[in-house]
């Protein structure tokens, strides 16, 4: 029986775990270095407030992928919810993304239709080069300084927007919607968990059919060669490894550690029953405020009480929650995938090192990586699916 080790127990680990057990072929071995699996999508509980480290909705097209994870963690659907961002300059919440009703509420409207209609007349035949250059040619330089710029810079704590050589990751399709102020995009399914604990329960389905379970476990040390890996104190030779970790942490650091941004969470709880208006789960903040956005956690889990959690999401330095999408990064990200042997896959957003990988994603890839090692030859690991594995990573998001 083939031996696989996958290290990490998010979302991703657990999701690649699940998908090689159904099959009943491999000898799995399962590390994850905290006392639980999950990670950032695990649920927890402040006061009897079920709440996750952020809003932790499942958004997918795929139909399937849907079909899977309801088979094991019933969702309800959720796509009554709106996305509205706080302009201080206007005093003002608009749909986000913008819609031309919002634009009817502007009190510089006519300034603003005036710059559309200028970039509908002079369309610029160059490529944008940067993101700033991006927003300021897609919807002008007013409706950018209102919602993106300075947003984009607290969410990445940078000085410039313009160190933003990549950009498809910033854009939900068309960057003004037309029709119905605060549409939600119905091509998209967006659920949540029935239950009050979220994904917890997945997350233990996930991994039975796992041999060798190992929390509060790290890699100690790893000979990429012979895939072999020391884990307390003992080596053990694999056939294939599946990795949700940063892939600099694999090898080293030996082309330079990855840039991440992390998040400092406030929870407040609130004397009232609910604080947002009607279908109105979180709020974004494109002004001067340390905090991006703001969650209301019972909009997601219907959790009954009298009083209401509220989370705060401040970017910070402390943890890797979201890999930098800059393009020496993603560079750097690319020498460390090539420099892993074939039988090695990287998996998830940090493993893959993908702003854009999410929860459909995560099952997306398990399956993949699934129908690669059982395609794979017992001797000889085909290169090109292991290149296939690397560019995919996205799943044609960006």
């Amino acid at each position: 029986m083939k031996k696989v080790l996958i290290i990490g127990g998010g979302f991703a680990g657990c999701a690649n775990a699940h998908a090689l057990s159904l099959t009943g072929e491999y000898e799995i071995t399962l590390v994850e270095k905290s006392n639980q699996l999950g990670a950032g999508v695990r649920t927890h509980f402040w006061g009897g407030h079920p709440y996750t480290f952020g809003p932790r909705h499942f958004l997918t097209k795929d139909q399937k992928l849907y079909d899977f994870l309801n088979k094991y963690v019933p969702m309800r659907d959720c796509s009554e919810h709106k996305y509205l961002t706080y302009v201080e300059k206007d005093d003002q919440f608009y749909s986000m993304p913008l819609s031309y009703d919002d634009i009817e509420l502007m009190p510089d409207k006519q300034q603003i239709y005036n710059e559309l209609d200028d970039i509908k007349k002079n369309p610029s035949n160059q490529k944008p080069e940067n993101l700033e250059d991006f927003w300021i040619s897609s919807i002008g330089k007013i409706l950018y300084k209102k919602v993106v710029e300075n947003y984009n810079k607290k969410m990445w704590m940078v000085d410039d927007n313009k160190v933003f050589k990549s950009f498809g990751w910033s854009t939900k399709g068309d960057p003004i919607k037309k029709g119905k102020r605060d549409a939600f995009d119905n091509e998209v399914i967006s659920a949540y968990p029935i239950s009050l604990d979220g994904y917890n329960k997945y997350f233990d389905i996930a991994v039975k059919g796992v041999k060798h379970l190992l929390l509060n476990t790290s890699i100690e040390e790893i000979n990429l060669n012979k895939l072999e890996v020391k884990i307390k104190g003992e080596f053990h030779k694999f056939d294939f490894i599946i990795s949700s970790i940063s892939p600099d942490e694999i090898v080293g650091n030996i082309y330079g550690e990855l840039k991440y941004m992390g998040r400092d969470l406030l929870k407040i709880v609130l004397p009232m029953k609910e604080c947002f208006p009607k279908d109105i789960y979180f709020l974004y903040y494109a002004n001067e405020e340390i905090f991006t956005r703001i969650v209301e956690y019972k909009r997601f889990t219907k959790y009954e009480s009298n009083n209401t959690l509220i989370g705060l999401e401040i970017p910070s330095k402390k943890g890797k929650y979201y890999p930098l999408p800059l393009e020496e990064e993603q560079n750097k990200a690319m020498k460390y995938h090539n420099h892993l042997p074939a039988n090695f896959f990287c998996v998830g957003r940090n493993g893959t090192y993908r702003y854009s990988v999410d929860i459909d994603d995560c099952i997306e890839q398990a399956f993949f990586v699934a129908d690669l090692i059982k395609k794979s030859k017992w001797e000889n690991a085909v290169p090109m699916e292991k290149h296939r594995m690397k560019n995919f990573s996205s799943m044609g998001k960006e």
